[in-house]
């Protein structure tokens, strides 16, 4: 009775296995860049290919999954000094280094395979994202604050892909829906910077862009959110080719992002956490919002 009990406390359950994949992938995040890349293949799209939208989704979750799991393999003893990341499964010791490699590896082969299926351009810029987070942000974080830059080249990739993925092209569309995206990539990593400054020092990570919680970093973070700002309604002018916006949805738009850009000044007016936490919140708000609005004109125009 006693081996037996023994036995079954040291077996990991299924439940505790499916959350350490989760955690491992970083699901959340994953989900959230799928999310990016259907909405840009739906802008993109004459008439949608179900069949690429599916093969997308599930490319895109491969993509993301295989680059955060390889990240966490190299950053596996920094991970141990930093409270919300010790509890991570291969820090914590639930899950192998060999385990998390083959996990990564299998990823990364299902992930470019898929995308290849949809378009090779599509699978071309993927796996440039899984070689950028991993090979070049990833080690950065540790040496300089220019590891955000790096780091916002892959994290604009999602809603571009999607219209690549739609159109086998790439042109000033999905151009400027990189950018959109690379230049809300400051402001939101910023703002979670600050607030887990203190422990991302703990582990050596230079996330901002002074290396400090000062008004240097809270006005830079401002600068990049009205270039987003500025970015995000462009396409109201019609130079933006086949990607337009009518000038409700643009107001739409201004209006969330000025809302993002007062969180901003408050940043730099208090200086906490609290403020930090609130342009964070109201980041992730505007970069979801905009691509709804994005699709829902594209239908209504």
């Amino acid at each position: 009775m006693k081996t037996a009990l023994s036995t079954a406390t040291k077996t990991p359950s299924f439940a505790l296995l499916f959350d350490d994949f989760k955690q491992i992938t970083k699901v959340g995040l994953s989900v959230s860049v799928v999310f990016s890349s259907l909405a840009g293949y739906v802008l993109g799209a004459d008439q949608i290919q179900w069949q690429s939208l599916f093969l997308l989704a599930i490319g895109g979750y491969f993509m993301v999954g295989a680059s955060n799991t390889f990240n966490q393999i190299i950053e596996k003893d920094l991970d141990a000094l930093m409270k919300r990341t010790r509890n991570r499964p291969i820090p914590s010791g639930r899950m192998s280094v060999q385990s998390a490699f083959v996990i990564a590896c299998l990823f990364t082969v299902c992930g470019i395979v898929a995308l290849y299926v949809v378009n090779p351009k599509t699978a071309m810029f993927g796996a440039v994202s899984i070689f950028m987070y991993t090979c070049l942000y990833t080690p950065l974080k540790t040496r300089s604050p220019l590891a955000v830059f790096v780091g916002a080249f892959p994290g604009a990739i999602p809603f571009m892909l999607g219209w690549v993925a739609a159109t086998n092209d790439f042109g000033i569309e999905p151009g400027t829906l990189f950018m959109i995206q690379f230049f809300w990539q400051f402001p939101h990593f910023w703002a979670i910077g600050w607030m887990l400054d203190e422990d991302y020092k703990k582990a050596g990570f230079k996330m901002l862009p002074t290396g400090k919680k000062d008004k240097g970093t809270a006005l830079q973070i401002i600068m990049y959110t009205i270039w987003m700002l500025i970015i995000s309604v462009f396409p109201a002018t019609g130079l933006t080719g086949s990607l337009t916006l009518s000038v409700p949805a643009a107001a739409i738009i201004f209006g969330l992002g000025m809302v993002m850009l007062v969180f901003a000044f408050k940043l730099y007016q208090n200086q906490d956490n609290k403020a930090a936490r609130n342009l964070m919140l109201a980041s992730v708000l505007y970069i979801t919002v905009i691509q709804v609005v994005y699709v829902i004109d594209k239908f209504l125009s």
